[in-house]
């Protein structure tokens, strides 16, 4: 994880784990964190070149202002290693966007001058930017089309079967009711949606972790239209019995790690989408669900 100490009166960047201890000085001016090439570098377990040709593009495809974030003397604003950080695909440039969202620019709000007016309504939005950092950080991912597939769960306690399925459709219409086509399939795609989140090539399974197994079967039931009637509440419900099954659904405090109007959306979502968004809408779900929530 990242985090900022200060010894004296030289702060520093650190990033440590159980194995590792990575720290960089930095500068604090003008309410912002000032870093240089090589230590954005150091941070990112990249080589300085790569960094500077990052920064470069940034620059001359218009993604920053030079005049507000380059110093003049090799050091660049928090905002250029944040940019940078989405243009490298690695899980420490991951880790670096959610710590940056989450805590740093907190931290520099609690840390800066009291400004003379509009203080509450800074702190008010500043109190949402932090609530909410992981969903704006999948929807800037998702605009710069980088989400990628992570922090999902190896362990994959159920196996769900057709029977099995079928069982908890038909406790499904038992329970809530619905019209007699409710469940009722209509060829053998379903059959063919529980299979696919199986498949494997050359021995290893195409989706080894239990969110981009929950996220095909949403997808696919939703998708496959394999019933009469129900589809969308079938796959959401299966979705979240998925889940549950396999010790996902709710977090250590008991409370949903999908909340109901999420479940609705990612639903809806998958309905409306296209064919070929099929791969980002899968990205989309498994970034909701996965265990960085």
């Amino acid at each position: 994880m990242f985090h900022i100490t200060t010894t004296g009166n030289n702060p520093a960047l650190v990033y440590q784990t159980d194995t590792e201890l990575t720290s960089v000085e930095i500068q604090l001016k003008h309410n912002n964190i000032w870093l240089t090439p090589r230590q954005i570098a150091i941070l990112f377990r990249q080589s300085e070149d790569n960094i500077r040709l990052q920064i470069n593009d940034i620059y001359l495809e218009g993604e920053a202002d030079e005049a507000l974030t380059n110093s003049g003397a090799d050091d660049y604003a928090l905002d250029i290693a944040i940019a940078v950080a989405y243009r490298i695909r690695s899980r420490r440039t991951i880790e670096f966007r959610t710590w940056v969202t989450k805590t740093i620019r907190t931290r520099l709000m609690q840390t800066a001058p009291s400004a003379p007016t509009g203080q509450d309504e800074a702190a008010a939005l500043q109190q949402v930017l932090t609530d909410y950092a992981h969903a704006l950080d999948i929807l800037d991912q998702y605009d710069h089309q980088r989400l990628q597939t992570i922090g999902t769960t190896a362990d994959n306690l159920f196996h769900i079967t057709y029977p099995a399925a079928m069982e908890a459709i038909h406790g499904l219409k038992d329970k809530f009711g619905g019209s007699s086509l409710f469940g009722n399939e209509k060829d053998d795609s379903f059959r063919s949606s529980l299979a696919v989140i199986y498949q494997t090539f050359d021995g290893r399974e195409l989706y080894p972790g239990v969110e981009e197994k929950a996220a095909h079967l949403l997808y696919f039931v939703v998708k496959n239209h394999s019933f009469s009637d129900g589809n969308k509440r079938i796959a959401a419900f299966l979705f979240v019995w998925f889940m549950g099954r396999n010790s996902l659904l709710y977090r250590r405090d008991g409370s949903k790690r999908i909340a109901d109007n999420a479940l609705v959306a990612m639903t809806l979502m998958i309905a409306e989408s296209k064919a070929d968004e099929m791969d980002m809408m899968i990205k989309v779900v498994v970034n909701l669900i996965n265990t960085l929530n």
